[in-house]
């Protein structure tokens, strides 16, 4: 249920046309309010994008109006109900809100490594797939950002993208890698379908589809 309420989400933040680091916000404080206490599962898509109107007073410099979230969310929830679940969360989160994203650290360690566009946007989108995992959330933003950036430099090596960067060693990056190679290769599945159709579009050059196709048939490595 977490990752349909994370997809959906992804969904509003592209409709609103938000910055990356506030999805990434949005879903740290929706896994830190379900470390701390348990929730109804009818009242999670609330919960959710309570989450998201927290990140963007955080992130934003101009913010979605609290009737517009209620109509995204279909008339599920009410301006009041939003209201008061904001309160519970920054209750609950004691307002320890600041996260440093691995959106962030993505493009400092790009830099550090001297990736391509290409391997870049490749890496932004194994980046975001690992949102759907609830294992990630437990892991730290730059060894996430780095498992994401070290398997683009993998998968695009064959096409000229050089080597990849010895940023992390094989075993810190441990099960990081696998998660965000299953989600890759899991396409677009009923309800989790919004990150590999945000990323298959023409904007993107396709990154999802190329993704799939090189994991399944990976190029041929120099000799």
């Amino acid at each position: 249920m977490r990752a349909l309420v994370v997809d959906w989400l992804v969904q509003v933040h592209e409709y609103l046309g938000l910055a990356g680091d506030t999805l990434y916000l949005a879903v740290h404080l929706l896994d830190s309010y379900l470390g701390a206490g348990r929730v109804r599962l009818h009242r999670l898509q609330l919960l959710g994008v309570a989450c998201l109107f927290v990140a963007c007073k955080m992130e934003e410099c101009v913010l979605p109006e609290p009737a517009s979230l209620c109509l995204l969310g279909d008339g599920s929830f009410s301006r009041a109900e939003l209201l008061c679940a904001e309160r519970r969360i920054l209750s609950r989160l004691d307002f320890r809100l600041h996260h440093p994203g691995p959106l962030l650290c993505l493009g400092l360690l790009a830099a550090l490594a001297r990736s391509g566009p290409q391997v870049l946007l490749l890496a932004t989108y194994f980046l975001e797939l690992s949102l759907l995992e609830a294992e990630a959330a437990g892991w730290e933003p730059g060894r996430r950002a780095a498992a994401a950036l070290s398997l683009a430099h993998r998968v695009l090596h064959g096409a000229g993208s050089g080597p990849e960067p010895a940023l992390y060693s094989r075993a810190e990056l441990g099960a990081v890698e696998p998660c965000m190679v299953r989600a890759a290769l899991r396409g677009p599945a009923p309800g989790l379908a919004a990150i590999f159709l945000k990323y298959a579009r023409p904007q993107r050059q396709g990154t999802s589809l190329v993704a799939a196709r090189l994991l399944r048939h990976p190029p041929a490595g120099p000799p």
